[in-house]
């Protein structure tokens, strides 16, 4: 693991994982502060949910999408890839530490938001308090089923065409499938149209993981079924994007 602990070490060495953590730590109760919220105490929690995750989203598209494909890029172009494969380290092998070193600064962020819900945000209802744990959990779980695999993707990209095309389409595939699919649902539901319905049946729907308008209208866990098929589908869609990313990767600069 001698590439994971540099990768992880140089990430830490740069301290932005410290303004992201800043940020979902202290930005779910600040802003409900500045905002209308503060007119009726009831809203203020439903107010530091919606921060909460959308910190976190933020945080992740922003500077975890950047980071892995800055390192992807690094590891290519610095001759790190090279010089780690003469060493025995195949290219699989590569991307999995890179991936994993940004990963461990992602996970814990999303644990932390989930703690914020649980802890400062949850009912007082006894009954939508008990399935506060639940919902968490399936949120914190889908998050990380969705954003691994872009992470690896974005490092992998980088590798071959550089950081920014690496960052910017995996970030363009992030907004596309969190936002994109239904603003495309509603123009289907307007007019039919065959070729745009292929489009959307094959597209990633990233928004099937935002679970925060369950969160805010406390509208309870998700049901056991669709749970574990939401997991299968971004289990799929996990199965693509690693063979993709494996296809792309690469170790050193092309002659």
């Amino acid at each position: 693991m001698r590439l994971f602990r540099l990768t992880l070490a140089t990430i830490f060495q740069r301290k932005a994982w410290a303004i992201c953590a800043l940020a979902v730590i202290a930005l779910p109760f600040a802003l409900p502060m500045i905002s209308s919220a503060t007119e009726k105490p009831i809203l203020v929690q439903p107010a530091r949910i919606q921060a909460a995750w959308g910190t976190l989203w933020v945080c992740t598209v922003l500077w975890g999408l950047f980071t892995a494909a800055r390192e992807g890029e690094t590891n290519a172009k610095t001759g790190v890839g090279e010089y780690f494969q003469t060493t025995g380290l195949s290219a699989t092998r590569q991307l999995f530490e890179i991936w994993l070193a940004v990963f461990c600064f992602v996970a814990p962020l999303a644990l932390i938001t989930a703690a914020i819900c649980q802890f400062a945000a949850a009912p007082a209802d006894p009954v939508e308090h008990a399935m506060w744990w639940t919902l968490n959990l399936q949120y914190v779980t889908l998050f990380l089923l969705v954003t691994g695999p872009l992470l690896a993707l974005a490092t992998a990209i980088a590798s071959r065409f550089g950081g920014i095309t690496g960052f910017a389409t995996t970030m363009g595939i992030t907004l596309y499938g969190l936002y994109g699919v239904g603003y495309l649902k509603n123009m289907l539901q307007l007019e039919a149209n065959p070729i745009l319905h292929g489009v959307w049946l094959f597209s990633p729907h990233y928004d099937f993981a935002d679970l925060t308008q369950r969160l805010f209208f406390k509208t309870g866990a998700l049901p056991t079924g669709d749970f574990w098929s939401m997991i299968l589908y971004f289990g799929g869609i996990l199965a693509v994007y690693t063979g993709v990313s494996r296809l792309c990767f690469r170790t050193k600069l092309s002659a």
